[in-house]
């Protein structure tokens, strides 16, 4: 799916503007002339432009006929339309269930139920499942210093 890009340019425009006042809140440092708020406004006001740029681009193109929002080609294949669900699916499991069960067991789960829903065979798609959560694992755990959820693994690991 394509939006047009004046949809594009207000959603940034709304976003930015919410994120400058929400600024607001952030303490102030005596003796200083800027704060903590004063990165965020900048960037917010630099993609308010941009936002506005995009609109103004977008509306152009509208009056030229162009549609508001366009469908991709792979919409109208069901199996790429449930890949994207499960895609969605899969990662709000891990987001309500993470912290419960931990980042291996999810990660194992995950990324098996997408390597045999993408075809890859069971043998493979279990080597490659346990390679590739040990060393994301091992990547963000231990090297990068991540905190990830143990979950049920909390005494083990």
């Amino acid at each position: 799916m394509r939006a047009n890009d004046a949809i594009n340019g207000f959603i940034l425009i709304v976003l930015s503007v919410a994120m400058i006042a929400y600024t607001t809140t952030f303490p102030s440092f005596p003796g200083q002339a800027y704060g903590p708020a004063l990165f965020p406004r900048v960037l917010g006001t630099l993609v308010i432009i941009c936002g506005a740029l995009l609109m103004w681009r977008g509306i152009a193109v509208r009056r030229a006929g162009g549609p508001l929002v366009e469908m991709g080609a792979w919409t109208r294949q069901p199996w790429r339309v449930g890949s994207f669900f499960l895609m969605l699916v899969l990662l709000l499991c891990y987001i309500l269930f993470a912290e419960t069960i931990g980042f291996i067991p999810m990660a194992f789960v995950t990324l098996g139920a997408l390597f045999l829903w993408l075809g890859v065979r069971p043998i493979t798609a279990l080597i490659t499942t346990v390679v590739a959560t040990m060393m994301i694992y091992w990547f963000f755990a231990s090297l990068l210093r991540v905190p990830l959820p143990r979950g049920w693994l909390d005494s083990i690991l």
